[in-house]
């Protein structure tokens, strides 16, 4: 049985999230799906080949399951990120364009539901809350940065064209000042690229959770286009390596300046 989360211990205040790159559906899930949903279209591609070496001292807790199994950046009560908005549930139903994904007749049941939060989401969760705090205890802050992507144009959830970079921190609630301006700043310099702060993603469910400041814990979203370093955002979904070079760079600074305010924080 494939693990439901993988971690690299590190040495630095800052964590680095992944609950959305991994592909892993257990073969009785997947025969559930349909040809829709067997695409596995709306994974975060890449994500993690993106930040790989960004940051070599980061911890990182990576999902290896599919977010159609489960997703590990929803609510496991089920509550809506963003009521009265588009969007897709804890076990979703569609895909990022409102096409079913399952079978007929074969959707997951409330029973599925809470076996799949038993065996992916809590586990998923336990290790970013174990590292999160050990960070702490060891630097007296942490800084849980949660990495995502999306495809750049997608009527179903957003109007227009999503911009490169989604700074998301719950409008402010989630991150000290500092830490979103740290991440704003680059983003708003970065040649070619245009970004939005708290705009349509403000920040997942898991940023929502941890992202307490006045107990040392912060926490920031960045949703990236997925044009920003895909060939092209359809299937296979091809990794740009000029394209995914060029973004390293500026998410590469995000990181190092996040690093050290965060070390002047605990001073």
């Amino acid at each position: 049985m494939t693990d439901p989360v993988i971690v690299k211990h590190g040495s630095s205040p800052v964590i680095l999230g992944f609950p959305h790159t991994g592909t892993h559906v257990p073969p009785e899930i997947e025969a559930r799906l349909n040809e829709n949903g067997r695409l596995l279209a709306d994974t975060d591609w890449h994500v993690d080949r993106l930040y790989d070496g960004l940051l070599a001292d980061a911890t990182t807790v990576k999902a290896t399951f599919h977010r159609y199994v489960i997703d590990a950046n929803r609510d496991p009560s089920g509550a809506s990120l963003y009521p009265g908005q588009n969007t897709t549930g804890l076990v979703p139903e569609t895909d990022f364009d409102g096409k079913p994904i399952w079978n007929e007749g074969e959707e997951p049941t409330e029973a599925d539901i809470a076996e799949r939060i038993e065996a992916f989401h809590s586990p998923y969760h336990a290790a970013l809350a174990a590292e999160i705090e050990r960070v702490r205890r060891e630097h007296g802050i942490a800084i849980l940065y949660d990495c995502h992507s999306i495809r750049s144009h997608i009527p179903f959830l957003f109007e227009g064209k999503l911009p490169d970079f989604n700074i998301g921190t719950n409008l402010g609630v989630t991150s000290a000042p500092e830490f979103e301006a740290a991440a704003q700043s680059v983003v708003a310099h970065a040649p070619g690229y245009d970004h939005a702060v708290n705009g349509r993603f403000k920040g997942g469910w898991t940023t929502r959770h941890y992202g307490k400041p006045e107990t040392g814990v912060h926490a920031i979203q960045m949703e990236l286009a997925q044009s920003t370093h895909l060939t092209t955002e359809a299937p296979p979904f091809a990794y740009d390596e000029a394209k995914a070079e060029k973004l390293r760079s500026h998410l590469q600074d995000i990181l190092e300046r996040i690093e050290r305010l965060s070390f002047s924080a605990r001073m």
